[in-house]
């Protein structure tokens, strides 16, 4: 018999060992695990889909954002037409799995713009196309978008 046992024997004075009153206590609390898990669990689970949910929306806007750069830095060159621009545009999104991006080339066609005139890309999607989840329902209806601006590079 341990020594917290005998005590609660000396200091109960009626005979009742420590060890049969956590016996009792332990069958009276048989459910308890599956009960503070139905409660936990749902709470849990929005935690975690959220913190998917919003690393997908980071992830991107920074593949948009990229998509944006590499189609601003093509289409300030003399050479460089709308289709070109949006192709290129297109591809580095299917790169990071994403597709259904509008992209806005201004002025369109950026030949327009004279030397030194800025060149704007912009890439645009709606999360709910790219989101790893059957509904956004986190982040409701968000619109991502990325717009990236260069001078135009063209010989005097």
């Amino acid at each position: 018999m341990c020594k917290a046992s005998q005590a609660w024997k000396v200091v109960s004075g009626i005979g009742f060992t420590l060890d049969k009153v956590c016996r009792s206590y332990r069958k009276q609390r048989r459910g308890s695990a599956a009960v503070e898990f139905a409660l936990v669990a749902p709470l849990f689970f929005i935690l975690v889909f959220g913190m998917i949910e919003i690393g997908r929306m980071v992830m991107v806007q920074q593949v948009i954002t990229n998509a944006s750069r590499e189609g601003a830095r093509l289409a300030v060159l003399d050479t460089a037409t709308v289709g070109e621009i949006k192709s290129t545009v297109e591809d580095f999104l299917a790169c990071g799995m994403i597709s259904g991006a509008a992209v806005i080339v201004s002025p369109d066609p950026p030949s327009d713009a004279a030397h030194g005139e800025p060149v704007t890309v912009t890439v645009e999607i709606a999360f709910d196309k790219v989101s790893w989840l059957p509904s956004p329902v986190f982040l409701g209806d968000v619109n991502l978008s990325a717009s990236t601006a260069m001078r135009r590079e063209s010989v005097q």
